[in-house]
Order: C-alpha cells, then structure tokens, then sequence
C-alpha cells in the first residue's frame, strides 16, 4: 500500500539491526523466524493471525517487527527479516530483490485485493453529488483548504511511508490541491470520522481492506482509470491507482528451510471480510492483537486447517 504510523502493540519493537531478534534458535521443529509487520492494522491483523497458528499450533518462535514497507525488504538482505505477509506491489522491490538478486520470492496473494484512492466523507457526496468525479474537484478545492495547504486545498494523506502518486497526480491532473501528511493510520481515520461527523470538509488517500468503511462509507473519487503502464513514470502519473493483489514476499532461505512456518505463510489466503474482522477487534474492540487472532481463529477452524495442510 503506502504505509502509516499507529503503534503495533503485537510488536517485540525489534528494528532491522537488532541482532537479539534474529537468533535462529529452535522451538520445536519449527525454529524462530522473523516477520515484519508494516504498518497499518490490516497488515497487522494478517501478522497476529499467522503468528498465533504458527506459535500455537508449530511450535515456533515468531519474532515480529515493526517496519515500514521498504525497510522490511531490506531486512532480507541482512537476514533479519524472513516474510512479508501484505505487500502493495512495489515492482521496482520485487525487481530488485526477487529477480536480480534472487535472495527473495513470491509466495503469491493473500487473497486480499487492495483499493487504493481519494475518498470523501460521505455527507459530502450526498449533498454535492458531482464532486465524486475528479473534473469538478477544481471548483471545490477552496473548501478543503486548511492551515497546513498553503492557500491550496488539501489533500490528506497518511503516513509518508505508503505507496502513494498523490502528490504527481494533483500536479499533473492540474488540481489545485496539496499533499499534507495526517503521519499515522489513526489520525486518518479520526479526520475522516470527525469529517463526517461535524460536517467538515475533508478529501484524502484511503485503501481497502479496511474496517473503518463499515462505520463511516467514504466515497470514492473516480479519478481517471488506470491502464497498463500510465504509473510506469512515477513523475507523470494522471490516472488512478490499479486494483493491487496483495501477496507474501519471503526471503530465499526461509523458503529452503523446511520450516512448517514457511508452510503456514506459503498457505496462508483469506479474505478482505476476514481481514477487517480482525482488523475491528483490534483498533476499534481494542483487543490485543493475539486475543483478535484467537476469536477469529476459534471462528474459524476449517480455514486454519487448510493453511495446515
């Protein structure tokens, strides 16, 4: 996706350079192995689901890490880092680590699609119906200015991290909006919520799969479609974000290890209503990020024993 800053509580905290976390120490037959949790709370329910399987049900020892995107690939060439279990595209990554250096591969998706885009609340869209298409957003942009827009309207996004074209897009779609980052998940979603609620004017990035569409449904902006190659030059961008099919990257020698973890990650799908289950226990029912797992894992046993072979 993009990616945001909310604390991962499921989190041992272990950065990339932390050489305590990567200790390949066994527990069982499974061994530890180390998962990077990017963040933003879908990721982190997929994270809380696979390690409690993996923990309660293999004997192994996961260590989480709380990193954002980009990062947790660079923990593959170091080692500290074995799977990545939601990534949003990022070709030029894959390119490098997969296919050139070959110390990476792709297990294949999660089963989660991922919806990248400008979303408006939904008050918005009901009393101004025509400002869903991305041509009449010009004559709108006054309202959304704000402090930090610099006499522009403002276009929220979230954490710096994230995959995002927001900033070429309002250029080169020749909008007179300006990228101003809420830094985290969480404030984007309470700016969204307030928005809503107070009737307040708001446009920003958001994604799908995401729980908090099922408390306030933010419309979607149609920008103009994307096509095979209109994102090729990041600096040119004009049309929409594709649909993504999120996957699991894994370093090469997790992949050869024999590991009943690499199994479980191997296996691993479910889907987008799945994953906003757990992702609502944990930000919205603030449950623990295992305690999440466990409900939706007791819910759900034929699901796990598939992932279990």
């Amino acid at each position: 996706m993009a990616v945001l800053g909310l604390t991962l509580t499921a989190c041992s905290g272990a950065k990339i350079g932390d050489d305590s976390a990567a200790d390949a120490g066994s527990s069982g037959k499974c061994g530890t192995f180390n998962l990077a949790v990017n963040p933003w709370v879908g990721y982190e329910a997929n994270a809380a689901v696979i390690k409690y399987v993996a923990e309660k049900e293999l004997g192994c020892k996961v260590v989480t890490k709380d990193l954002k995107a980009e990062i947790s690939w660079q923990g593959f060439e170091t080692g500290e880092v074995d799977a990545i279990v939601e990534n949003w595209g990022h070709e030029d990554l894959k390119k490098k680590y997969i296919d050139q250096q070959k110390i990476a591969v792709n297990l294949g998706s999660t089963g989660n699609k991922g919806i990248i885009g400008w979303y408006i609340p939904p008050w918005i869209a009901k009393k101004y119906p025509d400002i869903t298409s991305w041509k009449n957003l010009g004559k709108y942009a006054a309202n959304f200015k704000t402090s930090e827009s610099g006499g522009k309207g403002q276009l929220l996004d979230g954490d710096p991290s994230y995959q995002t074209n927001d900033e070429a897009l309002a250029k080169n779609l020749e909008l007179n909006f300006k990228v101003v980052y809420a830094g985290s998940e969480t404030a984007l979603i309470q700016a969204f919520r307030d928005a809503e609620k107070n009737k307040k004017w708001v446009i920003g990035y958001f994604y799908e799969p995401q729980w908090f569409l099922s408390e306030v449904p933010l419309v979607k902006v149609d920008l103009p479609k994307h096509t095979e190659g209109c994102d090729a030059d990041k600096a040119k961008v004009a049309c929409d974000y594709p649909v993504f099919d999120l996957d699991k990257i894994v370093s090469t020698k997790f992949a050869k290890s024999g590991s009943p973890g690499y199994k479980l990650v191997k296996n691993f799908t479910w889907t987008n209503d799945d994953q906003n289950t757990v992702a609502k226990y944990i930000a919205l029912d603030k449950m623990t990020p295992e305690a999440a797992a466990k409900k939706w894992i007791e819910a759900n046993p034929d699901k796990v024993k598939a992932w279990l072979g």
